[in-house]
């Protein structure tokens, strides 16, 4: 099954979640540990689709 790496929106790097070709996600909040931004996605036949990106506060 064919899988692949979720890249952060904001900075292109990759994510800690990796997704496989049957995954669906729906308003999934997606955090990137680099730029520490959090961002609401949507992902289908390993196609991701940004909702809204937000700055999370520490």
């Amino acid at each position: 099954m064919k899988s692949k790496w979720i890249l952060c929106p904001i900075c292109g790097n990759k994510t800690r979640l990796q997704i496989r070709a049957d995954t669906q996600l729906k308003n999934y909040p997606l955090y990137c540990p680099k730029c520490k931004q959090e961002s609401l996605i949507d992902a289908k036949d390993l196609q991701v689709t940004v909702i809204s990106g937000n700055k999370v506060k520490e």
